[in-house]
């Protein structure tokens, strides 16, 4: 079971992202499940559970509060030029591209674009080095948090396991304004899922924020307590979010609310999302008695 989950925040259009990217990506890819749930500060809530290429995401409808930046995007691999152009169609049509459809030193065909949702693709040949996986979480550290690329791989790597450094390609002396040895790419492992990491030193007017994040599901309470240690600003706890000291946000979540969430029982469900707005940390035991 895939540990880590991109988890994506919109105004109301998660049902219609989801279908969308499903859409695009075809193989492998299908709605699995959607929930609303009722009374949040928000509202109403669509919660929407989804493949791509086999990988699990989730998305949310939960108002106007976070938009999408390119400091977390998403590389798409492809084996051929057709794939690239036919990706690049779809999801570039109505959005925006951030590096044109081309050539580049690190690929033979690639563009980076936003989707007409605003969300990041990179899409990329990568016939001459596979990945593993079709699509890659990519975290880009800019402002502050520039040239702590590497230092946030070996953090996490400390916390999750199944953890590796697969490779890092760095900026040269003359690739001003990034400094020399900062990291242009690296790959990396958590929980044996693919990720990548770059630094930026250019003046980019965004950030790290909630509205992608990342879902870590657990087992038993002991394990949400560990994965809590992540949480490095007070004011973010909430509902089983955090933010670590990066400015990345994390959803804490016991694999149980999958069954609690998606019950036919709406009274169930109403329960459920009434007990676990009023937590920071999820309590698994009391999810349960609510449930009950």
């Amino acid at each position: 079971m895939q540990k880590i989950i991109p988890h994506l925040w919109y105004d109301k259009e998660a049902k219609e992202a989801a279908n969308f990217y499903v859409s695009v990506f075809k193989k492998s890819s299908k709605i699995i499940n959607i929930t609303q749930i009722h009374d949040t500060p928000s509202g109403d809530c669509d919660i929407v559970s989804f493949k791509l290429f086999d990988q699990d995401f989730m998305a949310i409808s939960a108002g106007p509060y976070f938009k999408f930046t390119p400091a977390i995007s998403f590389i798409v691999a492809c084996d051929t030029k057709a794939e690239v152009n036919d990706y690049w169609s779809k999801l570039s049509k109505g959005g925006m591209a951030l590096m044109e459809l081309g050539s580049y030193p690190f690929s033979d065909h690639y563009g980076w674009t936003q989707d007409k949702f605003g969300l990041s693709w990179q899409i990329m040949l990568t016939s001459h080095h596979k990945m593993k996986q079709r699509i890659t979480p990519v975290l880009m550290f800019i402002g502050k948090n520039c040239g702590k690329a590497q230092e946030a791989i070996k953090y996490y790597s400390s916390i999750f396991k199944n953890a590796k450094l697969h490779a890092v390609t760095r900026y040269s002396k003359n690739e001003a304004p990034d400094k020399e040895g900062t990291a242009k790419y690296a790959a990396f492992m958590l929980e044996s899922q693919e990720f990548a990491a770059m630094d930026s030193a250019y003046d980019h007017k965004f950030s790290f924020n909630e509205a992608v994040s990342f879902i870590v599901k657990c087992d038993t309470q002991s394990e949400i307590d560990y994965y809590w240690k992540l949480s490095a600003v007070k004011e973010s706890e909430q509902c089983g979010w955090l933010k670590d000291k990066y400015g990345v946000s994390w959803q804490i979540v016991p694999k149980a609310m999958d069954d609690l969430m998606t019950s036919k029982d709406k009274k169930k469900v109403a329960k459920v999302t009434e007990a676990f707005l009023k937590m920071k940390k999820f309590d698994i035991k009391k999810l349960e008695e609510a449930a009950k």
